[in-house]
């Protein structure tokens, strides 16, 4: 649907983009058929789908895959979108809220969305944590959310160790505020996830106890960011920084992954 389109449909219900929810309708066609490519789709699966607004990309993954599973949590939209794609018999539609609906989804699925950007932080955590997880998950967000996911060291967070801990994430391309109605006030970006899992060898619960503590006061020096949480021993977590090649006064961001699973050996 057109920019032109989408306003026809919205002024003859007397409805306005709801900012609350952070409606922004994607009107770029070659931007939706990029997030359809990126998600590497087969005609065997089933693709969940949050946010979907009017339709415009929920159209081209039912024309991709056996089924699409599409959630939409405003009221005054849910209508039309049904109302649009009637005619697709495999989307199934549903009104609700993503954090609080109770979905019956198979075994094996991808996500792919548009979604509000902020939702962006509280999905990704609850479908990463999941006993059900994805196996990818091809999402447009903001584009500084993106390369806040995708950092390395010295520039990681709590919120790149939570996603490459779970996934591999990599960013498909920009996309500019310009492809949206109305017009958000920053960039997006494509995320895609893929290889999604939750290691075995792992103790998730102690491994992120951790990381929390490593990052509960960013400016401080890890070793006494460590001491001060976990009263951890200083002179351990010293030895353990010089076996990651990392100095005593290192802080939480210029850890990768790896060096966490190793101080996890000395967090007893």
């Amino acid at each position: 649907m057109t920019k032109k389109e989408i306003k026809e449909i919205l002024d003859k219900h007397e409805i306005r983009p709801d900012k609350r929810l952070g409606q922004s309708f994607l009107i770029d066609q070659n931007v939706l058929d990029k997030i359809v490519r990126s998600a590497d789709l087969k005609k065997d699966e089933t693709v969940l789908e949050v946010g979907s607004g009017l339709g415009n990309l929920t159209k081209r993954l039912s024309s991709q895959v056996k089924k699409v599973i599409t959630i939409e949590k405003s009221k005054q939209i849910f209508p039309l979108l049904k109302e649009n794609l009637k005619e697709f018999d495999n989307i199934e539609f549903i009104r609700g809220d993503i954090l609080r609906e109770e979905l019956d989804l198979p075994e094996e699925y991808k996500i792919v969305a548009n979604i509000p950007y902020y939702l962006t932080s509280p999905l990704l955590r609850m479908f990463l944590e999941s006993e059900n997880q994805p196996e990818t998950m091809t999402l447009l967000i903001q584009k500084e959310v993106a390369q806040r996911i995708t950092a390395q060291p010295p520039q990681m967070s709590l919120l790149s160790i939570l996603i490459q801990f779970y996934s591999t994430p990599k960013i498909i391309s920009y996309v500019s505020q310009t492809c949206f109605w109305p017009k958000p006030k920053v960039d997006s970006a494509i995320l895609h996830l893929s290889q999604i899992k939750k290691p075995k060898e792992i103790d998730i619960k102690r491994f992120f106890k951790l990381v929390k503590a490593g990052f509960s006061s960013p400016r401080k020096q890890l070793v006494n960011n460590l001491f001060s949480k976990l009263d951890l021993n200083k002179e351990e977590m010293k030895k353990a920084l010089a076996e990651c090649d990392k100095p005593q006064t290192a802080r939480a961001e210029t850890l990768s992954i790896l060096d966490w699973t190793h101080l996890l050996l000395f967090f007893k």
